[in-house]
């Protein structure tokens, strides 16, 4: 299944885990890619592991300059672009007292995870709605819906979301979709040395297991292809049944039920 022979993609934090996962599958389907990530380095690693489909630019989504010189390394390397993954992200831990919270990591949390959306959206509509099947998905996560702490990058995914609504009403108009996939939790490289926790968070989905960086990436080639054509302004829940069964709740009051 090649649904995106000729598409010009560029994804934001696609050095690793889920945003390398979603490269690789569009390229898989056809697609050029142009890997960003702050990380240069790394972007360049995994676009030489993707061969020659891909390519790689640096992008700190916090800079307006970076973020537009990425949209047009990507026009100059594939002459349009068709899609857009807002996948950079920051999260940092709690503090153990919300009035100890640093305006700083609060600051940055919001800054890349949804002001840097914002950002790339900004540089990219004008070349979607070019293109004449544009598309923008977001990834957001299952904590812009429910706490699960991180209170700054909670606030930054449920900001996504809406964003996600406001920008698909504006774009709609403009030929350009905008969707999001709101993840539970995936175990990518994030999660190195917490591995016992990992384990432990999987008995909580009703599934068996956390999600693969895999599971994301066929849900935004969904969404980013054709056969979503009529999908816009939509959240899409990936998080293994996370949101839909309090697990913890259905376990106690059945304690003979089978796991």
């Amino acid at each position: 299944m090649r649904r995106f022979e000729g598409s010009a993609v560029l994804i934001t934090g696609a050095a690793r885990g889920i945003g390398k996962e979603t490269a690789r599958r569009l390229v898989t389907e056809g697609a050029g890619v142009l890997v960003t990530d702050a990380d240069a380095d790394e972007a360049a690693k995994t676009a030489a592991e993707l061969g020659s489909s891909a390519h790689a630019a640096r992008c700190d989504v916090t800079d307006r300059a970076e973020v537009e010189a990425a949209v047009a390394s990507a026009l100059d390397r594939f002459g349009r672009l068709d899609v857009l993954v807002n996948n950079a992200y920051s999260c940092h831990p709690d503090a153990p007292l919300f009035e100890d919270e640093p305006d700083e990591t609060w600051a940055r949390d919001l800054d890349v995870t949804l002001s840097g959306a914002f950002r790339c959206a900004r540089a990219a509509l004008p070349h979607l709605a070019a293109s004449g099947r544009g598309s923008i998905v977001n990834i957001g996560s299952v904590n812009g819906s429910v706490a699960f702490s991180n209170h700054a990058y909670s606030a930054a995914k449920a900001g996504l979301e809406s964003l996600t609504r406001t920008l698909a009403q504006h774009a709609a108009p403009r030929g350009v979709r905008v969707n999001l996939v709101a993840p539970g939790t995936v175990a990518t490289g994030a999660w190195a040395g917490r591995e016992e926790q990992l384990a432990e968070i999987s008995t909580m989905y009703p599934m068996g297991r956390v999600g693969r960086p895999e599971d994301i990436a066929a849900a935004v080639a969904y969404l980013a292809s054709a056969d979503a054509a009529w999908v816009t302004g939509t959240v899409l829940r990936v998080d293994g049944g996370l949101l839909a069964v309090h697990e913890g709740f259905v376990n106690a009051t059945n304690p003979d039920r089978p796991r």
